[in-house]
């Protein structure tokens, strides 16, 4: 089965419609699928729902597709940094489901085992636990608590990006990179990876593969842009 695409827009060809539903790596700036957003934008699709731990910033990330106004719903943990996302949502152009990083992930990683929902104490007694369910439980202290149940996440497709991969799909990640892509990798019905180098199959260590290539249908590889999300430096 080929996995290895030649561009983006290749690799995205037949999966994408208006109205899907999308996750989407990424923490901060780190570890953003650039080149297949920027291929979504570039063909057009709208009404996107978006589950990502961030929406990147005005003109990276997800926020080029806040530009276009081609994103009608984010599920997200953390959205600063972006203007226009704040404008949208402020004027009600834009919905917003905010969700504790933690229970992001886990809402992406049961989506990927196939588990549709689970019970959190994350929550309980804040207006993230508005209009769920809640269940009583004895926990590992012994003491009864109230917890909330929260959903699996099934995505119509995954984009992530990786540092390294082998043509079978078998992925490496670097550092914070590592932290929401593979489970959002692992919660989509598709999952499309670009990645910085595509070796053959053999040459990664089994012992470091942070991604099974069972998650993965299509590769791409191409330059990534580099960048600092805030940057700091000691005054002389």
């Amino acid at each position: 089965m080929k996995k290895v695409y030649g561009s983006a827009s290749e690799a995205l060809d037949g999966l994408l419609f208006d109205g899907m539903f999308i996750a989407s790596g990424g923490f901060g700036l780190c570890g953003i699928p650039e080149l297949l957003l920027q291929a979504i934008k570039e063909a057009g699709t709208k009404d996107l729902t978006f589950a990502s731990n961030n929406a990147g910033v005005d003109d990276f990330g997800i926020g080029i597709l806040l530009q276009t106004k081609q994103v009608k719903k984010m599920i997200s943990s953390y959205v600063g940094e972006n203007a226009e996302f704040m404008r949208q949502y402020l004027s009600g152009e834009l919905e917003l489901e905010f969700n504790p990083q933690g229970t992001l992930a886990e809402r992406m990683r049961a989506g990927g085992a196939g588990i549709p929902g689970f019970f959190t104490k994350t929550g309980v007694g804040t207006v993230i636990a508005e209009g769920k369910e809640h269940k009583n439980f004895v926990g590992p202290d012994g003491k009864e608590d109230t917890y909330i149940m929260e959903k699996g996440i099934f995505a119509d497709l995954a984009v992530v990006k990786a540092w390294k991969a082998d043509t079978t799909g078998n992925a490496i990640f670097r550092k914070t990179a590592r932290n929401f892509n593979p489970p959002a990798a692992m919660c989509g019905k598709v999952c499309v990876l670009e990645v910085e180098e595509i070796v053959e199959p053999g040459q990664l260590d089994p012992d470091n593969i942070h991604l099974p290539g069972i998650y993965v249908h299509r590769i791409i590889q191409g330059e990534h842009e580099k960048r600092i999300e805030q940057r700091t430096v000691r005054s002389a």
